[in-house]
């Protein structure tokens, strides 16, 4: 009754009547009133917003079909390019929108002319890892020619691995990488380390560390915090002490690499963190940014192993009156570290008043 009345309203104020030459248009208007109320879209809707990327984004239910938007616009005689594509499908993975992304991506692979790089072949992985599972993404892997199983692909596969905290599959596949020709950076080495923190293997982080140095790959900021992390959690100063020392005299020394070091230093010096240090480094940053935020999760970490509940609550209360918008990481963190010392109520009043995206 309701696309009824609306249909009717707009026939009488568009001087309608009901003639034959004038049924498809008042069709259009019908459907067009139908999808507006189903609320697919704004009701300020414009056709000059009518373009590929609005089509696509204009697609709210996973159950539609992004592939036969892609192929009516080339019908309709439109181009499509393929860094058009991977600006969409990189826009639909921040919305979480991976069964969209994934058609993207499997549009692209589909016509020869757009050719994949590294990097298109590794996010289907990872986009195939969401929408079908990792049994799905291994697959795929496999029967990828031996040109596409380059560093960027191989470190996908073990990223979907450490997610699912298949330590199994994730070492057979490290083996693999150690045993090919191809060069790694710091991050393939990373998500090993992540898989033993979160697994509770940090016994094994030190070895991964070492495997690194030497392939000759430079660590950085998360290498260096995954490793003193692990040491952290068994309290061993000394080793965290001459990691640091190790990182103050690194050439790839920056600003935010002095940050880390000032907060780790705050621990090592009293082995302990004591109540005036923390308090003042946390309330007093009010502009840090998102790529300075993992010494604050590396400050959280350290207070979980000493066992100081209040220390957590102390320096998240202060965070969160930061401007800087908190991510994935962040909430993971205290959520770990709230684990860790049992307070099982805590998080699930972060989950609820935080609303985190995990």
């Amino acid at each position: 009754m309701a696309y009824r009345s609306l249909f009717l309203s707009l026939r009488r104020n568009s001087g309608f009547i009901s003639t034959n030459s004038h049924h498809h248009q008042s069709r259009c208007l019908l459907n067009r009133a139908r999808f507006v109320s189903s609320g697919a879209v704004s009701t300020d809707f414009v056709e000059s917003d009518d373009d590929l990327r609005s089509r696509i984004l204009r697609l709210r239910l996973p159950k539609r079909s992004a592939t036969n938007i892609l192929h009516k616009w080339v019908l309709e005689g439109n181009s499509v390019t393929v860094s058009e594509l991977r600006d969409i499908a990189k826009e639909l993975r921040r919305s979480q929108r991976y069964k969209h992304a994934l058609e993207i991506s499997e549009w692209m692979i589909t016509h020869e002319e757009h050719g994949l790089s590294d990097s298109d072949y590794a996010m289907r992985i990872d986009l195939m890892t969401k929408v079908f599972g990792i049994d799905a993404a291994e697959r795929y892997f496999e029967a990828l020619p031996v040109a596409a199983k380059t560093s960027e692909t191989y470190t996908a596969l073990l990223h979907s691995y450490a997610g699912a905290k298949m330590t199994e599959k994730a070492e057979e596949l490290y083996q693999r990488i150690k045993d090919s020709n191809l060069s790694f950076d710091a991050l393939t080495y990373n998500e090993m380390m992540t898989l033993y923190m979160s697994v509770g293997q940090v016994e094994k982080v030190p070895s991964v560390v070492e495997e690194l140095k030497q392939r000759n790959v430079s660590p950085d900021i998360f290498t260096y915090n995954l490793w003193i992390s692990s040491c952290a959690a068994t309290l061993n100063i000394d080793e965290v002490r001459r990691i640091l020392d190790e990182m103050s005299h690194g050439a790839d020394s920056n600003e935010s690499w002095t940050r880390y070091l000032n907060l780790a230093n705050v621990y090592v010096t009293a082995s302990r963190l004591d109540n005036s240090s923390s308090n003042s480094l946390a309330e007093t940053e009010k502009r840090i940014t998102q790529s300075q935020w993992i010494t604050y999760d590396f400050l959280i970490i350290l207070y979980a192993g000493l066992g100081s509940k209040d220390k957590l609550d102390q320096i998240w209360n202060s965070l969160r009156m930061t401007k800087q918008k908190m991510i994935n990481r962040n909430y993971s963190c205290i959520i770990s570290a709230y684990l860790m010392l049992g307070h099982v109520k805590e998080v699930v009043r972060l989950l609820i008043s935080g609303r985190t995206q995990l």
